[in-house]
């Protein structure tokens, strides 16, 4: 079986340290292991595939210390990989589950702000055991009614049983009377559920669409070309006879409809008024989060659809870089990758690399950790691109790219250079601490990038490039009015890249031989499709010239391309904010150790056709870099346009530090008390004092107004609240 590695490193002049084990006696409610004793490199063995009883021993024995949230974190992802995958879904479980964890941490803090269950707890003798129990009592209750229907259901509900075993607890109390901590758990866990039954996500329902229908009618990809297109700017269902989604959970009898085009009307995290637009279309209107403005349309005017065109005709061109054989080396270290500031519109061109693949960036110099220079790593380009495609499509394994997030958390809280300082400064927190800060950051800030990113989907409605590529093709080419089967609303010709096929061309020992029979037609040279794949554990389909109205997305033959629109890249929003949280929850935009590394081993990785060729490491120096790479797996995959991709970056650039101000809001006490920085319960001198150190230092904290700017209106604000006092 296919399978992959996280592997905790980071580059410290080629040393391999062994991690030293002294395991502890464990207590009720706590599984603590001995500390690692590496301050350089340590690697995980792949543990994705094993039940979380198995893993939790492994991470014992390696002496990394795991707090009960982290276990129920990961309990939570395991039951996302086995349920359907639905991004928005999931992102909603995580951050309820995030905020059950937090408010029940926050419940035995007196100064703390709880988000949904607002309950404080008298005095315990115990408060970390305390904490603990309310916690897991949380989850299970929480975990229990989400994943009810769930494919994952049979798998999971025994590992729920088993941790609660595991620490001590009685599945069986469902109390929600008293001051116990399985009691405020319990009651916890209801309001949680109480809340998702009227968030406006329609869980009770199953989170059916109530008002969106699909202009155009179904794309049949196993058929040629789109001939059924009614509006070339809007999204297209596919219809096949058998669909698996990402998750590997199968549905017969054709394609989902579009998931979550109202999503907008979810309750967020952190975003308010000022962060939302109201549009109307087709008699409804659409709240849109973070509103990018329209993406690019044809209508066959040059002048007006050349951005349309142009980044389609760029996912035809990185399709023909998804074969090792054709010999392209590049290097994907540190070294060359990353460290690429985003343009504007009018640089997107320059921006990307329309022909070679990749981005303007340049690498780095050195390690800024280890102040040595990163180690090339040259590889053939078409591993790298198809190991990205699928690494970065839904998770190492299909966790879906919010919950992907929480892994790469975790695997940096893991790390051995990992302090556990929150922002990096500070005293160390406990794991525990660590943890429930550090979840309703994230967890909130994929909520709040799920809603923007499927507001957008759902109002723009834009097409995914399995359409757009076929419907241009079968008007023929716009590139010369002289040259055959010309349309203004055709495909650009790019000598090399799409041709339009002639008697010339399909000659005998011509580039188009094998085409003979369909001159006038488009080819491109491109992957070649699932058709060339008998056997994915040894073949490979190749890129090759292939008729245009028979191109396929880098995808298996039962998936094509997900289920909702393309604009835009919900990747791109999600990876975007969660790089910006984690540059500000550990105080670094470096990962620690200054690499993060993730293997793909040799022809063991992909998993809809052999390879890679060669063992590849996937190597980021920064989160933005992680998140960019993320970005660029899209195109490569054949998901998403450039349009798709950089307004989603550029939302994620707000939404991220805003969930992570929002999160801190609540730890200081600033949700009930605007003006209490010091979180004493009282108003004096010393607030004052931090107010105008954090707004000197420009910390997005001091946005008392919450409108994202600091300015003179903050000061005034923080004067007035001041005045008022604590409620």
């Amino acid at each position: 079986m296919k399978k992959s590695t996280w592997k905790l490193a980071a580059i410290a002049g080629g040393i391999m340290a062994c991690p030293m084990v002294n395991a502890q006696e464990t207590s009720k409610g706590q599984v603590i292991a001995g500390q690692v004793q590496s301050s350089r490199v340590m690697t995980m063995t792949p543990l994705i595939n094993e039940s979380a009883a198995v893993r939790r021993g492994i991470v014992e024995q390696q002496g990394i210390e795991h707090s009960v949230a982290r276990m129920w974190s990961e309990l939570l992802l395991d039951s996302i990989r086995g349920d359907f995958a639905r991004p928005t879904i999931h992102s909603r479980n995580l951050y309820h589950t995030s905020a059950a964890m937090w408010d029940a941490w926050a419940a035995y803090d007196n100064q703390a702000d709880q988000v949904l269950h607002q309950e404080k707890m008298s005095n315990t003798d115990d408060v970390s055991a305390a904490r603990q129990e309310a916690i897991s009592f949380a989850m299970y209750r929480i975990l229990r009614h989400r994943f009810l229907l769930s494919p994952a259901a049979i798998n999971m509900f025994p590992e729920y049983d088993l941790l609660m075993n595991e620490l001590g607890y009685d599945t069986t109390n469902q109390s929600t009377q008293g001051e116990s901590p399985a009691a405020l758990g319990n009651r916890i866990a209801q309001t949680v559920i109480q809340y998702g039954l009227s968030d406006g996500s329609n869980e009770q329902f199953d989170f059916a669409n109530l008002v969106y229908q699909p202009l155009n009618p179904p794309l049949l990809p196993d058929f040629p070309g789109n001939p059924d297109m009614i509006d070339p700017n809007r999204w297209q269902p596919l219809a096949l006879e058998f669909f698996v989604d990402q998750s590997g959970n199968p549905i017969p009898a054709g394609y989902p409809e579009f998931l979550s085009p109202e999503w907008g009307e979810v309750a967020p995290f952190a975003m308010d008024e000022s962060d939302v637009t109201y549009r109307d279309r087709d008699g409804t209107t659409w709240s849109v989060w973070h509103d990018p403005g329209a993406p690019p349309y044809i209508n066959g005017e040059p002048g007006e659809d050349y951005r349309y065109k142009w980044g389609y005709e760029m996912v035809v061109t990185w399709s023909s870089h998804l074969d090792p054989a054709t010999g392209t080396m590049v290097d994907i270290s540190p070294a060359t990758f990353g460290n690429a500031p985003l343009p504007t519109v009018e640089e997107e061109e320059s921006f990307y690399d329309r022909l070679n693949g990749g981005d303007w960036g340049k690498g780095y110099d050195i390690n800024p950790v280890t102040g040595e220079p990163y180690e090339p790593q040259i590889v053939p380009l078409g591993d790298y691109a198809r190991v990205l495609a699928e690494f970065w499509a839904d998770g190492p394994d299909s966790e879906t790219p919010p919950g992907h997030w929480f892994s790469v958390l975790h695997y940096v809280t893991d790390h051995p250079e990992h302090n556990g300082q929150f922002m990096g400064t500070g005293p160390v927190l406990d794991p525990l601490e660590y943890d429930v800060k550090s979840y309703l950051a994230l967890g909130g800030g994929m909520h709040d990038s799920a809603i923007s990113a499927w507001s957008v989907k759902g109002y723009y409605d834009y097409l995914r490039p399995v359409s757009a590529i076929r419907y241009m093709a079968d008007r023929g080419q716009c590139s010369d009015p002289e040259l055959p089967s010309f349309d203004p609303e055709g495909i650009n010709l790019i000598p090399d890249y799409i041709e339009v096929i002639t008697a010339e061309s399909a000659a005998p020992g011509e580039r188009h031989e094998h085409l003979l029979g369909n001159e006038g037609k488009i080819a491109i040279k491109a992957w070649r499709g699932p058709e060339f794949i008998i056997d994915e554990e040894t073949d490979v389909a190749g890129v090759g010239w292939i008729l245009a109205e028979n191109w396929w997305p880098y995808q298996r033959p039962s998936f094509v391309s997900p289920p909702f629109a393309g604009y835009v890249s919900g990747h791109s929003v999600f990876s975007r904010a969660a790089a910006e949280i984690m540059s500000l929850l550990t105080g670094s935009p470096y990962f620690p150790g200054g690499m993060g590394e993730f293997e793909a081993p040799m022809n063991e990785f992909l998993v809809f056709e052999d390879g890679p060729s060669m063992d590849i490491t996937l190597q980021w120096a920064t989160y933005a870099d992680a998140s960019d790479q993320t970005s660029l797996s899209r195109i490569w995959g054949g998901i998403h346009p450039p349009a798709d991709d950089l307004p989603g970056r550029y939302m994620g650039i707000v939404i991220g530090p805003e969930a992570f101000t929002e999160a801190r809001r609540y730890f200081l006490g600033l949700k009930s008390c605007p003006v209490d920085y010091n979180a004493d319960g009282r108003t004096d001198f010393f607030d004052i004092s931090r107010f105008i150190n954090a707004y000197s230092n420009q910390d997005q904290i001091a946005d008392v107004n919450d409108d994202s700017v600091l300015d003179v209106d903050d000061v005034f604000d923080f004067i007035s609240e001041f005045m008022n006092g604590c409620p």
